[in-house]
């Protein structure tokens, strides 16, 4: 088993990025790699409770974020900076996120077998 990390840094309001990187997400968990998400920069609002974006003509995909657990996707990471940056909480999350500040980050990184920017 191979250990996955898939980095998200666009906002989820920017085309299709964060519904591709979701949906790589599960493409490896789905073959049983070990797959971690890390979303750094304006890409941690696609975990904000109660959004949306059929309101500028994108499928509403934050739903299927959820999913993650079904398929025993564990790991989710966050930036710190970014959550400051945003001022978010955990609580804000529709998902359980770990709170990494940038040396964490890149601790998580250089464990990784694979990855994939998106």
């Amino acid at each position: 088993m191979k250990n996955v990390l898939v980095i998200s840094s666009d906002s989820p309001f920017d085309g299709q990025k964060i519904r591709d990187a979701l949906d790589t997400t599960l493409i490896y968990a789905a073959i049983d790699q070990n797959i971690s998400w890390l979303l750094i920069d304006s890409a941690i609002l696609a975990l904000k409770k109660q959004q949306s974006a059929t309101h500028i003509g994108l499928k509403d995909y934050f739903k299927s974020i959820k999913t993650l657990e079904i398929y025993d996707v564990e790991q989710v990471y966050v930036c710190a900076d970014a959550m400051a940056k945003y001022q978010l909480t955990q609580e804000q999350l529709n998902i359980t996120a770990v709170i990494l500040n940038k040396q964490q980050q890149q601790s998580l990184i250089q464990q990784q077998d694979f990855v994939v920017t998106l």
